[in-house]
């Protein structure tokens, strides 16, 4: 990431509502991060009224070594992080998956002892929160891609998970 870019990103955060304490010193340190750690898919910035920037690792430049950031980083909003590319359920299969965005452990509710966030039979919307997947000691909400009715968990609870794993099968037209 040029100068240049890391500039445009650091001002781009400020202009996010609740983003506003974030400053250039703070962008770079997220840059390096991504660059240093290649198991971070995504570091996601949230405002106040759910408006944010997503800095995404989704390809490798042309020619360069594992770890090299794109010239240009991806921003959207926060609700609309790219699904990774998920393998096709089986065509007699009309059920949709949930897959896991990072590596990390699974969990089902936002703290021990918690009611699940989702559970088999019920319905979910898209943008909901369905699930935490920590990981560097940082609890991510991972939230439905689509609606429908959850008809599988295919995760057990405090399980580790990888990039891709399916976590959840849902019935979009249930």
């Amino acid at each position: 990431m040029t100068p240049e870019e890391t500039n445009q990103l650091a001002e781009l955060l400020k202009s996010l509502p609740g983003a506003k304490g974030v400053d250039l010193k703070d962008v770079r340190r997220l840059v390096q991060l991504l660059r240093d750690s290649p198991e971070i898919g995504s570091i996601a910035l949230k405002g106040l009224f759910g408006t944010g920037v997503t800095v995404t690792r989704t390809g490798l430049v042309s020619g360069g070594g594992a770890g090299t950031i794109p010239p240009t980083l991806p921003m959207v909003p926060a609700q609309s992080v790219p699904e990774p590319s998920p393998t096709p359920a089986p065509a007699t299969s009309p059920l949709k998956e949930i897959r896991s965005p990072m590596v990390g452990t699974f969990y089902a509710a936002p703290e021990p002892g918690a009611e699940s966030y989702v559970k088999v039979g019920q319905r979910v919307s898209p943008g909901q929160t369905v699930c935490i997947i920590e990981a560097m000691k940082i609890m991510n909400e991972i939230e439905a891609e689509l609606g429908g009715i959850v008809k599988e968990t295919c995760v057990e609870n405090a399980q580790p998970v990888e990039f891709g794993q399916v976590l959840f099968r849902v019935d979009p037209n249930g």
